[in-house]
């Protein structure tokens, strides 16, 4: 199966205030399904614009600056076997979030790690007994 990225910009979830309960109950309900069909992997919100730039020397920089466009409000991964599938998923957490989802596929492990390199477990894969 291959994993995808969906996610939304920070500004596109715009509804009152007073519809957020009902807009938690509805992402919950998406997400349970998501659990229950064994392909949800992985999901959060982010904090709005506190990022930190490390470079490759180590420097550290607050970011992202005014100047950026759009910045990932939250996201989640999914698991599925095709990317029409992961579009279904993604008009489910569009509707439930009230917000247009943007879906990217995330390119599949180096051959190393699927050949029993050692690894960190996953929130999709359990760990062995």
């Amino acid at each position: 199966m291959t994993r995808y990225l969906i996610s939304f910009d920070d500004g596109w979830m715009t509804f009152p205030e007073e519809d957020l309960p009902a807009v938690a109950e509805a992402a919950l309900a998406v997400v349970q399904e998501a659990q229950d069909a064994g392909v949800w992997v992985y999901g959060a919100g982010l904090e709005s614009q506190r990022a930190s730039i490390v470079a490759t020397d180590g420097s550290i920089t607050d970011g992202p600056y005014p100047e950026t466009k759009e910045v990932i409000g939250g996201f989640a991964v999914v698991d599925v076997p095709s990317r029409e599938e992961a579009l279904e998923w993604a008009a489910k957490i569009a509707v439930a979030c009230r917000c247009a989802q943007e879906v990217r596929e995330i390119l599949p492990d180096p051959p190393e790690l699927e050949q029993g390199a050692p690894q960190a477990g996953s929130a999709h894969q359990p760990e062995p007994a």
